[in-house]
């Protein structure tokens, strides 16, 4: 029997009838992290003071010994030391008003917390490669990512294929590119344990378009762990290879910004201090009827050892 058009149908009732938020909240994609674990690590957590100085000896070297004389005596030497600052502090926080706390699922803060773990952990990520690079006073623009060439004190930088950068267009990584790397951190008498390459996302397209380092003939079989199997790059030449999307661009010395930083270098080139790990805090502020959500932390970043690191730029494209 109809019902006739009197029944209630829910584009009707549209008002009452609540929008729940998916308990899986799908985050923004999150770039990998990459350096924090590649540099040494000095835990300053819980301790008083704004700078450290880490003592920088000058080596030594050996002597001829002769008979029936006495030996030769190394000298101390003056050591200036290394002072690292303690001066960066970042926060992320959040207000969230009761109206919306009461009506959001517990996945909206749970989005803010991981939220605020991965902006701070990239403005880490951020220091640690402007402190690997070495650049002493180096103009960098953090909302356009962009490093001065003609800023003063910038290191000496190579190109992709081996070669001093003029400041002006730059190569294409090439194999011979990466043993140049290789040989200039051997003459700065590197050690080989620790050596790691940070790339950029257009270096690892380049390099999986080198056989050498690609097809089993070269790499051999890994378990099906090859490039040519899944798209990873392992390592050049005993270097793994890390590719981050937080390396900054380099303008030239006209200021077009057409080349991306790479790095390699060795765990002692550059230093993080953590005075305070990621720490996150809520309060209730009456006065706005909302919870304040609060994340930050306390650290510095050095350069350690400059002969550590070997910078070099690439085309951006």
């Amino acid at each position: 029997m109809s019902l006739g058009s009197d029944h209630i149908v829910a584009s009707e009732i549209g008002n009452f009838i609540p929008e729940i938020w998916s308990d899986e909240i799908i985050a923004a994609y999150k770039a990998n992290l990459v350096m924090r674990n590649l540099v040494r690590m000095l835990n300053h957590k819980g301790k008083k003071g704004d700078t450290i100085r880490v003592p920088t000896p000058t080596r030594g070297s050996a002597s001829s010994k002769t008979a029936e004389t006495q030996v030769t005596l190394i000298a101390h030497g003056t050591d200036t030391g290394l002072t690292i600052s303690i001066d960066k502090h970042y926060e992320y926080s959040r207000l969230i008003e009761d109206f919306a706390d009461v009506q959001a699922l517990e996945s909206l803060r749970r989005f803010y917390t991981d939220d605020a773990g991965y902006a701070l952990g990239r403005q880490v990520d951020i220091d640690l490669i402007l402190a690997v690079f070495g650049a002493t006073g180096v103009v960098y623009t953090a909302s356009t990512g962009v490093i001065e060439s003609t800023s003063t004190g910038m290191p000496t930088i190579y190109e992709g294929d081996g070669t001093s950068w003029d400041q002006a267009a730059s190569t294409d990584i090439t194999d011979a590119g990466i043993r140049a790397y290789i040989k200039l951190l051997d003459d700065g008498n590197v050690p080989f344990a620790g050596r790691v390459v940070v790339v950029p996302t257009i270096v690892k397209q380049d390099l999986l378009g080198l056989a050498r380092f690609t097809e089993q003939a070269f790499t051999g079989e890994a378990n099906g762990a090859n490039s040519i199997r899944n798209g990873l790059v392992g390592n050049l030449y005993a270097m793994p290879v890390y590719v981050s999307t937080q390396l900054p661009i380099v303008d030239d010395s006209t200021g077009n910004a057409d080349n991306k930083l790479g790095l390699a270098f060795q765990t002692d080139a550059a230093v993080l201090v953590e005075q305070l790990g990621l720490r996150v805090q809520k309060q209730y502020k009456q006065e706005y009827l909302a919870d304040l959500m609060t994340a930050d932390t306390i650290y510095g970043t050095k350069q350690l050892r400059s002969a550590s690191v070997v910078p070099f730029v690439v085309p951006s494209t």
